[in-house]
Order: C-alpha cells, then structure tokens, then sequence
C-alpha cells in the first residue's frame, strides 16, 4: 500500500478516530517484519509498517526476472540456523525446500571447495593427505601468533602465509577496501578450515529455501488485518502525521540522530545481473574470485532455488564504497562511534532498535530473526505488566518521549 499527499492526509484523519497505530514500524526487512507481525497476531496491536522501498522483504526481496527465472536482486540470501525456534517460527509463512549452500573459489586457475578442507589442499598441490595428515600439514604452515587481533592473524595462524595470500587476503582487499591487517579479527573468523571432505559451505543444522521464494514468506508474514503497509515512503514524512504510542526502527542507527556524531562507515555492493542462454553456468551456487577481476563471487540463482528453466541468470558482486549500507565495516573507532549511539538510543523509552543496520552488526538472516523474538517478548511483558504508554514524538532531530 502506497500513500501521498491528499490519501495521506485522509488515512490519517480516519486513523485519528481509531486512535491511531500502537507501533510505527520502521523497515520491512526481517526485522520489522516479525515485529509487526508478532505484535500485531501475539498481541493484538495496530502496527503501521512503513519502508522507503518499493517492496516487503528488505534485502531478501526475491522476484522473478524478464526471462522467469526467480531471482535475488540483492545477491544471494541463503538460510541456516540452529536454532529450532526460529526455524519453528519462519515454517508458519512457508514451506521449505532443503539446500545446502556449496562455494568454490577460483585459486591458480582451478575451482576449489571453500571453506578451505581435504580436497582444496590435495587438489591444490597434487598431494593426497588424509585428515589426520592435513593437521600436521597445516600445523607446519600455520605462523604462530601470541596474539590474534585482527582478520591477517587469524587466518596465518591456521592456515599460513601461502593460503592466505591465495584465498583470504585478495578477497577481504576487496570486500572491504582495506587489507586484512586493518580489520578486527571476526571478519575471518566467520570462515572455518576442515580437516575432512565436507564441502558444505555452512554446517547449521537447519540449510533450507523458502520453497515459493522469500517475498512470498514474507507476504504470509505480514497478511494481518491490524498490520496497514506503507511503501515508497521515508518514515519522517508520517511521523509527525500518523498517529503512534511506540516505534520500531530498523534502519542505520546514525540517520536516525541525524548523524549528529558522524556517519558509521559502511560497504557497500553493485550488483550485475545476466541471463544466459544455457541450463547451468556453474557447477554451485557460487564461485569466489580472491584474487582475479574487479568481482568477488558470481552466483547462479537456479542452483540455490531448485528452479527448473531453459535459461539461467546470475549475479556478479562488486563491492564498493558508496550505495544501500551492507557491511559495518569492523574496526575499533567504528564500534566506538556506534557506542555512542547506541548511548542515545538508551535514552529513548519507546523506540527500540533493531536488526543489522540499527545494531550496526553483520548478522545473518537468522540472528536478526532471533533478535526480533527476543525483542518482542521484553515487549509482551511491558505491555503485559500494565506500563503506562507514552507516545513519543520527534523534536529535531531525535526522537523524545513525552510524559504519559
């Protein structure tokens, strides 16, 4: 639902004489998404969800392209979790389809399993170790490290300077801009070495797709009579016209106070999309390129979808600095200037900050579902515990919650 100018005045005085919405939701990504529908079916409050784009689902919005092939705009989104909570929650809005994500890298001109296990050695040095013998292998490698502190440490202490400098280095240089001595240690932390054959690029328990797509989840999701959608639009321009007691906001946690200690430095990826003429164009759903061209990964949407077709459409990843914030760039002055932040929004009664761009943290799809629960029943229990409700308002540049 899209509302301007004269509809919008309308909606709003016809919402005045309902009191208005309990919650203005702000983003229809995951976030705001199980919030608005937890608050509204959990319960029973009126919620206005509201995003600047022209679509539900943030940046898991998949659709279907010119040539139907279904399609992820934003690059690939590929679910896994362990937690059965949030698996349990998701399986209300869709069926499943089981997949396990699977992701080579293109190293001295052969494509190699990643992350890095007994195949990616062997294949890559002509040798034929077995587990035990790629421990020794990688122990007489590995560079010792007193201390690790950033994403070089890491990975030279497992892996040594070798494969380092073939799978890691490049990449990151890359993906962020900056060498890998430069950032904080849980960028490459995220990426594990095996000793066995699993190539499985993740080794959660639960690895599936929304089998009808994730827009469609979301759809189910938010098809709730208390729940009104309001695309196309920036949250200021009804902020001050709709009528709210509390806010949810998703969206970067520096322009919600205006930036008034400096911007958060995010990166950032333009994506190229081609459809080809042909059944596959890979063998996986991606393909890492560390060390050649100005792409970090190509992904072929069919291979993660399942979805039969003639033809077949990828997407080519480039990072860069300017664009949508994807990627909090992890360094300590970055999470010192988000501390003070984070300082204000404490401040703040009735807005509660959610998700990634709002917690400034790279969390998978899970996590943030996972913080949206538990978001929501520190919220069942205010309301339940009878706790006056103030309704905020926007003076200047931040939010300030007026006496009840």
């Amino acid at each position: 639902m899209e509302l301007n100018g004269n509809s919008l005045k309308a909606a709003s005085a016809a919402i005045c004489e309902r009191q208005g919405f309990d919650y203005l939701v702000v983003g229809a990504g995951f976030a705001g998404s199980v919030l608005a529908e937890r608050l509204a079916r959990g319960l029973g409050m009126r919620v206005l969800l509201v995003d600047k784009r022209p679509h539900i689902g943030g940046n898991a919005y998949d659709r279907y392209d010119d040539h139907g092939v279904l399609v992820h705009p934003y690059g690939p989104h590929i679910f896994h979790t362990n937690s059965a909570e949030v698996f349990d929650y998701l399986s209300q809005f869709t069926p499943w389809r089981s997949y396990e994500h699977r992701v080579l890298a293109s190293v001295d001109g052969q494509l190699v399993p990643l992350p890095i296990n007994l195949d990616t050695i062997n294949t890559l040095y002509g040798m034929n170790l077995n587990s035990f013998e790629m421990e020794q292998w990688l122990a007489s490698v590995a560079e010792k490290k007193d201390a690790i502190r950033t994403s070089e440490d890491i990975v030279v202490s497992k892996v040594g300077r070798e494969l380092y400098n073939k799978f890691f280095r490049g990449y990151t240089r890359k993906h962020w801009g900056l060498d890998p001595s430069e950032l904080d240690a849980s960028v490459t932390a995220r990426v594990p070495t095996r000793t066995n054959r699993d190539n499985r690029y993740f080794a959660d328990t639960y690895q599936a797709m929304p089998l009808h797509g994730y827009t469609r989840m979301f759809e189910k999701m938010l098809d709730h009579p208390s729940i009104k959608i309001m695309l196309n639009t920036d949250y200021r321009e009804v902020v001050d016209v709709v009528p709210w007691s509390h806010m949810i906001y998703t969206g970067p946690i520096d322009a919600f106070f205006n930036f008034r200690h400096g911007k958060l430095p995010y990166r950032s990826l333009r994506f190229e999309h081609r459809n080809l003429s042909c059944e596959h164009f890979q063998p996986v759903g991606t393909v890492n390129y560390p060390n050649d061209n100005g792409y970090t990964r190509i992904s072929e949407f069919k291979r993660i979808t399942g979805q039969s077709h003639a033809t077949t459409s990828i997407v080519y990843e480039y990072p860069c600095a300017d664009g949508d914030p994807y990627y909090p760039v992890p360094r300590p002055e970055n999470a010192a200037l988000y501390k003070r932040y984070e300082q204000d929004a404490d401040e703040l009664e009735n807005v509660a900050f959610v998700g990634r761009l709002a917690s400034y943290k790279y969390y998978n799809m899970d996590q943030v579902v996972g913080q949206a629960l538990a978001t929501y029943k520190r919220l069942r229990k205010r309301h339940e515990s009878g706790a006056p409700l103030a309704l905020p308002r926007l003076e200047g540049n931040r939010a300030v919650v007026a006496s009840p």
